[in-house]
Order: structure tokens, then sequence, then C-alpha cells
């Protein structure tokens, strides 16, 4: 099996990459790529997305020629060699989901692969450090801190049917990277949340749900490093899913 990527411009077509493997090696690889941005999602989504959206969710407005330059070739270079993602694309839709205070279902894909091939990469013994869908035996900071926010945010919600913005349009940014200086004060308007709500069934299985989810926690961490930023955003999407 032959690729050639090619990266053209106004005046000269230059060769960005070529590869050379058998048509096995390459199918595998191909499958490890959907595999590893396998994850949970809509009932009405597809169970796998094609590069190009998944590029498009880490641009500005979601618009093709925003997608950040050479992204699309390394990460396709990438796949095809079976590499680690580039940290760009980590990086990329990172800065796009603290931006627009959205982890949407290719974003969540996204941060999946690149931590667990980066997880994979380090340690070949380890298969898979993200599940496809929500892992309560996951003790990461980052990824427990995403479970709270979500559970917290949809406390609000039923406290307060049809408010116009959540916790996660106000507090992401600082949440997802500054813990320390949001979780406090969230974890007081919780009790204020949780006393609004009519039904005391729904009270007791959200006291239940975030002392599960809080359990080891011992503090909150003053910052999160980019990896543990991902973390959080698939721990919040995996707990909203």
């Amino acid at each position: 099996f032959y690729v050639l990527g090619l990266a053209p411009n106004a005046s000269r077509v230059a060769i960005r990459f070529w590869i050379v493997d058998t048509v096995s090696e390459m199918a595998g690889k191909i499958c490890r790529h959907f595999e590893d941005a396998r994850i949970v999602h809509g009932i009405r989504e597809k169970d796998t997305l094609s590069l190009f959206r998944m590029l498009v969710s880490t641009a500005t407005q979601g618009k093709a020629e925003n997608i950040p330059p050479n992204l699309g070739g390394d990460t396709m270079r990438a796949i095809l060699e079976g590499l680690a993602y580039p940290q760009t694309l980590l990086q990329a839709v990172i800065r796009r989901i603290r931006a627009e205070h959205d982890i949407t279902y290719p974003r969540a894909a996204l941060i999946k692969a690149c931590i667990n091939r980066s997880t994979r990469c380090r340690n070949p013994n380890t298969k898979e450090e993200l599940k496809v869908s929500l892992d309560p035996n996951n003790i990461n900071i980052g990824y427990r801190l995403g479970r709270l926010f979500a559970a917290l945010e949809k406390i609000q919600q039923e406290a307060s049917p049809g408010i116009n913005a959540t916790i996660r349009d106000k507090f992401y940014g600082a949440a997802s990277s500054t813990p320390v200086t949001v979780f406090g004060n969230l974890m007081r308007l919780k009790n204020h949340h949780i006393a609004k709500l009519e039904h005391q069934g729904r009270k007791v299985f959200f006291e239940k749900l975030l002392g599960e989810i809080i359990d080891g926690v011992s503090d909150f961490p003053p910052h999160l490093k980019l990896d543990d930023q991902g973390r959080f955003a698939v721990g919040y999407y995996h707990q909203m899913q």
C-alpha cells in the first residue's frame, strides 16, 4: 500500500510524506484510529466520525479554512504510521472547548484518541486509558473533576429549569485549568441548588452521586496540565452522556 502526501501552495507542490506498507498493516492502523476515537454518543450520531468532521471541530466557527495549518497532514500521517497524534491536535481541541464551552461528540472523540494513543506509546502494555463510556474506576483527578462539574451542572439545571446560562458557560475555563479557584464556590452553590429540588428521591440520588465521584479526591489542585484538561473534558462528556 503506497500513500503520497502532498502540500500544495501557490507556486509549488511539496511532498509531505511517502508511506509504504502492506495492506494488512495499513488496515490495522486505520482500524486502530477508529477504535481510539470510539466513544459513547447520542442515538442519532454515527458510530464513526470522518477525519474532516473531527478536524473541523477544532476550527473557529467550524469552518474548514480555519483548521490550523499542517494539522490535517500531521494527523493523517499519525494515523497511517500508527504514531502518537500531534500535540497540536490536543491543544487545538482544548482551546476550542474553552472558547465555546461546548464538549461535542467529535471533540470528546478526538481527546480520547489523543490521550489513549499517547499513553500507549509511552507504555505499550496499556491498551487504553480512557474507556468508550463512563468509567467509575478512573481515579485521575482531571477525569473525576470533569464528572463532578457535569453533576453540579445537572443539579443546577434541574433546580432551575430553562436557565439561560449554566455553570459551564461561566466557569468551565477556570474549572478545567485552575480547579481550586472555583470548585469551593461551586460546592457551596450546590447546597442551594439541591435544596430547591422538589423530589426527595432526586436529592438523595445526587448526594450519592457526588459522594461517589468525590471519594478519593483529597483536595482541588491549583492547576491541571494539558492532558488532564483533556481528561476533564472526557469525564464531563462521559458523565453527561
